[in-house]
């Protein structure tokens, strides 16, 4: 019987310093360093989306792309939306996907609007064919450490990427998910513990928890099961185009027990859990990730 490897988490994926690294909005994980690991190279598929058809919201970078990754491997087809700014990111994921013997669809895009929404859905059920599951990952962070800085335009682009796109796509895909399918959403560890200057974004996360709550509710005599993964400090280029401070760079994450960020892969599993049949029993939960930093 082969024995398995033991992991040390804390030395499991990088944990120095990082180098500060400023790009402006939306930030290429391609010109990060050190690259965040997303499983390009580890993930190992085990056949458990098998047939499945997925639109991955933020599929480009960070944790959607880890997503789609592991999507792919494990037998899924996968349409993958991001901002048409990403489209280098973008195009690493859909190599990737192919060479897992699977469809990629790519869908560039800004889900701040509502009639893209619509036309998000459309075109990815179109193009695979079908849709069963929906992956919702893209968002907006920017700090700002005092309110009277926050402007309305970026309080209203917050909600409008990161809570109203939700309402938009779901609505826009119900008529073709059938009994079965899945819908993961993504809030934070910002939703249960805001930091200070995070404030419209903290709100926003703190919305997509109990939305995710009662949508589960509404949908289950449907036979559709919703739940959410909640992330910690983890590498991706939300955190150096404005998610944190310059200052915070070099340090981030180690403030969570585990002593360093996470990486997008250790996301991937449970993304995966949750859209596959083994989390069958499981509709209305939401799952953190953040190295010990507890909901």
């Amino acid at each position: 019987m082969k024995q398995s490897k033991l992991i040390n988490p804390l030395t499991a994926y990088f944990n120095g310093h990082y180098d500060k690294q400023p790009q402006p909005v939306p930030g290429i994980q391609a010109k990060m360093q050190p690259l965040p690991d997303c499983g390009e190279k580890s993930y190992q598929g085990h056949e458990r989306l098998s047939g499945r058809k997925l639109l991955v919201t933020g599929g480009d970078s960070g944790i959607g792309r880890a997503a789609a990754i592991a999507y792919a491997r494990e037998g899924a087809d996968v349409a993958i939306n991001y901002l048409p700014a990403e489209e280098e990111d973008a195009k690493e994921v859909a190599n990737l996907i192919q060479q897992a013997g699977q469809k990629a669809v790519c869908i560039p895009g800004d889900v701040s609007d509502e009639a893209f929404c619509q036309h998000l859905v459309s075109e990815a059920h179109q193009k695979l064919g079908g849709l069963d599951g929906l992956t919702l990952v893209a968002g907006k962070q920017h700090y700002v450490e005092n309110i009277e800085d926050v402007t309305t335009e970026q309080i209203r682009k917050t909600y409008e990427i990161n809570v109203f796109s939700l309402f938009w796509i779901i609505k826009a895909a119900l008529p073709h998910l059938p009994a079965g399918a899945t819908i993961v959403t993504t809030t934070s560890i910002e939703g249960y513990h805001p930091d200070s200057a995070l404030l419209d974004y903290a709100g926003t996360k703190a919305a997509i928890a109990a939305f995710t709550h009662g949508l589960a509710k509404q949908l289950a005599p449907k036979g559709i099961r919703v739940n959410s993964v909640a992330p910690g400090p983890i590498w991706t280029p939300l955190q150096i185009s404005g998610g944190q401070p310059e200052s915070a760079i070099p340090d981030f994450g180690q403030q969570a027990p585990l002593k360093r960020a996470g990486q997008p892969v250790e996301l991937a599993g449970m993304y995966v859990y949750l859209t596959s049949a083994e989390s069958s029993y499981v509709t209305a939960e939401v799952f953190g990730i953040n190295g010990g930093l507890h909901l």
